[in-house]
């Protein structure tokens, strides 16, 4: 049995968790044996919504026999909740069960209702101002987790919330220089602006609370980006975060849902392998360089000026957002699908799938190690040899 961690849990609604929460990451990567895992563990695991019908055999072949708009959306809704169901039976009712929704997605609003009829414990929403998250789940009991950037945006949903009569149970703070995936700036060039560092959104929240009359007991915060290591957590936790959250490294455990491929991808990746580039969502997002996307950006130029403002049928026919580039025709967007790219790299294609990847090295280098020994080392410094089974975390 290994030792209990020194630092005070994180409460969500009641719910003393281990502070150290595993972010959502589509498509499949996080689907119920990376989330339940986790909250097996006592933590917050969370699942992505989006397409999660890639884990599904019968949803698939339902897909290929009845294609169309309306059975993808269907089937995406049915692999939700299964995935949920077999999340919470994982758990065995410790830690917590997160949906993490994306405010760009189209069907937004299906998915936070699907993840209250099947019983998650809270709903993470980020890519996009969660303003109406209050309205869809009012008279529902589930904890609402926004994504921010930094204390503008965290303020206003703070005011705009308040005025519906509900605070968030938690706020995730996202630096966009250290995250994987789609960051939250409009421009590569905003990353490293000094409004996004920890230490300021923190201050700066500490006066916004105070003129709000809410405490960091009503609503924690948890910064997420760059945590790979005890050290990290130790030096955020100690600077007035309530947790911290991590991505990249719960992705290449041993329970991480995605292929073996796709862990061997992300865990080898070096520094000068990690790139920058303007997703199908306007957004600028961070991804492994591999044969696809090195071919992407080196015909990214020629490809929007042939493109133009030429709207294009979705090539899945799912419609997954609201605004895409390829679709839509947006010339300073991406252009290429990016559901399509991410079901690749889910399975483990190599050469055409799209890695996401935060910038940080890895805890464990390029080892794959389970849940148990990812959280034992963030928590206590303990790297410990990989065995079988170890006794669940004590929460301090």
């Amino acid at each position: 049995m290994f030792p209990t961690h020194s630092f005070a849990p994180l409460v969500i609604r009641g719910r003393r968790l281990l502070p150290v929460v595993q972010g959502g990451m589509g498509v499949g990567i996080s689907a119920h044996r990376l989330a339940g895992s986790v909250a097996r563990e006592g933590a917050l695991g969370t699942l992505a919504s989006i397409d999660l019908r890639h884990h599904h055999t019968d949803l698939l072949a339902e897909c290929r026999s009845h294609p169309g708009h309306d059975t993808l959306e269907r089937v995406n809704l049915i692999a939700l909740g299964r995935e949920i169901a077999a999340a919470r039976k994982l758990s065995g009712g410790n830690g917590m069960i997160a949906v993490n929704v994306m405010k760009a997605v189209s069907a937004h609003a299906d998915y936070v209702r699907a993840a209250c009829e099947h019983g998650a414990d809270a709903i993470v929403m980020g890519a996009g101002l969660p303003l109406d998250l209050p309205d869809l789940t009012q008279g529902v009991e589930i904890a609402l987790i926004p994504i921010l950037s930094d204390a503008r945006g965290v303020a206003l949903v703070l005011k705009k919330w308040m005025k519906k009569g509900r605070l968030p149970d938690a706020i995730v703070i996202e630096h966009p220089a250290y995250a994987g995936g789609h960051l939250g700036v409009t421009d590569i060039a905003d990353m490293g602006n000094a409004r996004f560092s920890f230490e300021a959104v923190l201050e700066e929240l500490n006066g916004t609370y105070a003129s709000l009359g809410i405490t960091r007991a009503d609503v924690p915060l948890i910064v997420a980006g760059g945590i790979n290591s005890h050290a990290a957590v130790r030096r955020w936790l100690e600077a007035g975060a309530d947790g911290v959250q991590a991505g990249t490294p719960f992705a290449v455990t041993e329970e991480g849902d995605a292929h073996p491929n796709f862990k061997r991808v992300l865990a080898d990746a070096k520094p000068e392998d990690i790139v920058e580039f303007v997703s199908v969502t306007g957004l600028p997002a961070r991804a492994v360089r591999t044969p696809w996307l090195e071919r992407y950006l080196r015909n990214e130029s020629r490809v929007r000026a042939k493109i133009g403002s030429l709207k294009l049928p979705c090539p899945t026919g799912l419609e997954c957002l609201s605004m895409c580039g390829l679709r839509d025709g947006i010339e300073k967007f991406g252009h290429f699908c990016i559901d399509t790219r991410l079901a690749a790299a889910l399975r483990g294609d190599v050469v055409n799938g799209l890695f996401f990847r935060g910038r940080e090295a890895l805890p464990f280098g390029n080892a794959i190690r389970s849940v148990r020994d990812l959280l034992e080392l963030l928590l206590t410094g303990i790297a410990r040899p990989a065995v079988a089974h170890r006794a669940a975390f004590a929460l301090a």
